[in-house]
């Protein structure tokens, strides 16, 4: 196993919409266990195939809830139905999110509260997870990934203008630009 390198906003493989799996073989199953392991090591709760550089429809995803409840998977081409998203300005301290393809930095973002998750795991087994709360936050943050959509895109206007000073002053926006976990400390 191993610790890849994350890709930082701006890559292209981050704005193009990846690309079905076509077969669960061992260089995925490979793959998946180096995306949990870098995961892990961002420390994140979810990471998709385009953030490690793999323009394919997969995320890993790991959490634990309220009630202890350990939730960690993989999905793989997945399907997402979600709720309408409240109306209103988000709570700063309650829809607060963060990327690690923006590390460091943490914006508010309404989500929608609920969503029913539809992929494959690495049996090559259909499953479904009906999310609330956080964990539907995860999946929504993710899959967007697979669209080629960052969190910052979805962002207010006023937001959008911190984002694009942020990316100007670090030197993203660009192709090329990543983080490896354990080695640079971005306080993702």
């Amino acid at each position: 196993m191993a610790v890849l390198p994350i890709r930082i906003a701006g890559d292209p493989v981050l704005h193009s919409p990846a690309l079905p799996v076509e077969t669960i073989d061992d260089g995925l199953r490979t793959l998946v266990r180096d995306m949990f392991e870098t995961m892990d090591a961002a420390p994140g709760v979810g990471l998709a195939g385009p953030q490690v550089g793999v323009g394919l429809r997969l995320f890993t995803y790991g959490w634990v809830d309220e009630a202890d409840t350990r939730w960690r998977g993989v999905a793989i081409n997945p399907e997402l139905w979600i709720s309408p998203p409240p109306a209103g300005e988000p709570d700063p301290d309650e829809e607060s999110e963060g990327c690690l393809s923006f590390p460091g930095e943490r914006f508010g973002l309404r989500r929608a509260e609920r969503a029913i998750l539809r992929a494959t795991d690495l049996d090559g087994q259909r499953f479904e997870i009906e999310a609330e709360g956080w964990l539907a936050r995860i999946f929504q943050h993710e899959y967007d990934h697979l669209e080629g959509t960052l969190y910052t895109d979805r962002l207010g206007e006023r937001d959008q203008r911190i984002v694009a000073k942020i990316t100007r002053k670090l030197g993203w926006g660009r192709p090329g630009q990543q983080w490896m976990p354990g080695v640079d400390d971005l306080d993702a």
